[in-house]
């Protein structure tokens, strides 16, 4: 009779990219109800959310943020949705199943780091939604300009999820206005982990009047990005209690654009 093999113990001081993430493949894979989990999402965030609670914590969205924005995606049924930062494939499982139960047709997943994107991959599969997530492996920015302007797969955000560095989603909220795919009473912005550890720069930002962003600007050095202080938002940020702390997730509409 197989049994499952015990997981590594992860490295003292760390809490991802440290072997887990591997790790957390050969736990499900030599779980003995493996065949179970084939073509099953559910069962296969369950096995990783064991995984999580028994052995190495994971850095994934988890199971009572992951609850809220599906309650998101259910309610406004994008047909299409974006995340910048893949990690381990959780949040494409979720938000890409959610997206298929409601209509959807694909889930793109923009991860940087190719062993990541490995395991998301591997999991994505496992779970049999390989005919809606896309996992693309490189940087949010280039991967954002090569959907929108090159390849012209994007011509509107439906619906966004942030979740890799917090320094980026700044950043990247500029890029996506300088490419006019932010759409007014349509695009849903979802950003993770804001108050801890926290992206207080973005909150800024999109709970900022146009005066105030204008003076951002000024302020900050937007390289070659074109943002645009016109954009009207409505955030608003939701605190949960997660297995790393209190934490919130930033969940703003694009309500109205004031000229200039």
């Amino acid at each position: 009779m197989s049994t499952i093999a015990k997981p590594h113990a992860p490295k003292p001081q760390s809490y991802c990219l440290d072997g887990r993430e591997v790790d957390l493949l050969h736990y499900i894979y030599g779980r003995p109800d493996i065949k179970e989990l084939c073509g099953n999402p559910q069962k296969v965030l369950a096995a990783i959310d064991e995984y999580h609670s028994n052995y190495n914590m994971l850095i994934n969205v988890g199971a009572v943020k992951g609850a809220h924005i599906t309650g998101l995606i259910a309610e406004h049924k994008p047909s299409t949705m974006i995340e910048l930062g893949g990690y381990i494939g959780y949040s494409a499982i979720l938000f890409g199943n959610a997206i298929r139960e409601n209509g959807g047709t694909k889930f793109y997943s923009l991860e940087k780091n190719p062993e990541m994107a490995a395991v998301a991959s591997q999991l994505v599969e496992l779970a049999g939604l390989r005919d809606i997530v896309r996992i693309m492996i490189g940087s949010s920015d280039e991967l954002l300009v090569e959907l929108v302007r090159e390849r012209k797969e994007i011509d509107q955000i439906e619906m966004l999820f942030l979740d890799h560095w917090q320094e980026l989603y700044l950043p990247d909220l500029w890029l996506l206005e300088e490419l006019g795919v932010l759409v007014q009473n349509k695009t849903l912005l979802v950003a993770d982990n804001v108050i801890m550890p926290g992206a207080p720069q973005y909150l800024e930002w999109v709970k900022g009047s146009p005066a105030q962003k204008r003076a951002m600007v000024e302020k900050m050095n937007s390289g070659p990005l074109k943002p645009n202080p016109n954009l009207i938002y409505e955030t608003e940020v939701p605190a949960f209690e997660s297995d790393w702390g209190k934490d919130g997730l930033a969940i703003t509409k694009v309500v109205g654009e004031v000229k200039a």
